[in-house]
């Protein structure tokens, strides 16, 4: 899209008489204040409740440095794999044509339209004690279900479009021009994949990871069905600040809980940042 295109919405837009677009503004952001701020507002007020001591005891508590190490320990596994999913899914959906392409956009999408409780019940199907696959394994000691491999599965699951999702539109929009000029110029197709593919998407597949990080910490369905809520061992900081929560323990349950919350905001403006410069670049080359 290029800036004149931009500019004639802009000019369309600022036709609307002024109480229409006050209005759409206010209800915009007494939407965003009673859905988005409020909340955090309620989780950071309850989270120093207690002071400050209270707050920092809460993070470092045995059980909660635990659940935190295992979130970061997961999503370490979680996205490196749906980063090299999603590029590779996004780089054969834009730059080529074969059969069953939509097929696998439908496949790409799956994961949104599914259930995370149903997605993990599936894993527990397949690797569970009873399940098709679990029947081997467990005579082999191999642990998949209740320990981080069933936790890290499911969360594959949940967050593989995400990448891929902020590739896709980028790339088709770029074309193949630049790939052929380099690849007539001599260079080869791993050169052109790092030298001329991957700088021209860099910030779309940035604020996927980055989407895909915030899902993977994020994640409680798939993640409870299949975790077995070991505390202490396969808790989650979601998972974590549930049984805080079921326990009563209000203060620590929402110490947690503003971890997420935060990441949830540093998500927000780092995807914000990382769309305008895309956009940016977009219409650069135009």
């Amino acid at each position: 899209m290029s800036e004149a295109v931009l500019q004639k919405g802009r000019a369309i837009a600022a036709r609307d008489p002024t109480a229409v677009r006050l209005l759409l503004i206010g209800l915009s952001l007494a939407f965003l204040c009673l859905f988005l701020v409020a909340p955090f507002a309620v989780v950071a007020t309850e989270a120093f409740h207690a002071g400050a001591r209270f707050y920092l005891d809460a993070l470092t508590e045995p059980e909660a440095l635990a659940a935190i190490l295992l979130t970061l320990k997961i999503a370490a596994i979680v996205v490196p794999l749906n980063t090299a999913i999603g590029i590779c899914a996004a780089w054969a959906i834009a730059k080529f044509e074969f059969p069953m392409k939509s097929a696998l956009i439908t496949l790409i999408d799956l994961p949104f339209s599914v259930s995370p409780v149903v997605s993990g019940l599936v894993f527990v199907l397949l690797f569970g004690a009873q399940g098709l696959v679990g029947s081997w394994l467990d005579p082999h000691d191999v642990k998949i279900i209740f320990a981080i491999p069933g936790m890290a599965l499911a969360t594959i699951f949940v967050t593989c479009p995400f990448v891929a999702r902020e590739l896709i539109p980028v790339m088709q929009q770029l074309g193949n021009a630049d790939e052929e000029a380099a690849l007539s110029l001599g260079a080869s197709g791993w050169k052109t994949f790092l030298t001329v593919t991957l700088p021209n998407v860099r910030w779309a597949l940035l604020a996927g990871v980055l989407l895909c990080n915030a899902r993977a910490m994020g994640e409680f369905g798939a993640v409870s069905v299949v975790s077995g809520h070991i505390r202490g061992l396969t808790n989650t900081i979601p998972l974590q600040v549930e049984i805080l929560y079921n326990e009563y323990n209000l203060g620590a349950a929402f110490a947690l809980a503003t971890l997420l919350a935060l990441l949830a905001l540093v998500t927000l403006g780092l995807k914000a940042f990382l769309e305008g410069r895309g956009r940016s670049g977009l219409l650069a080359r135009d």
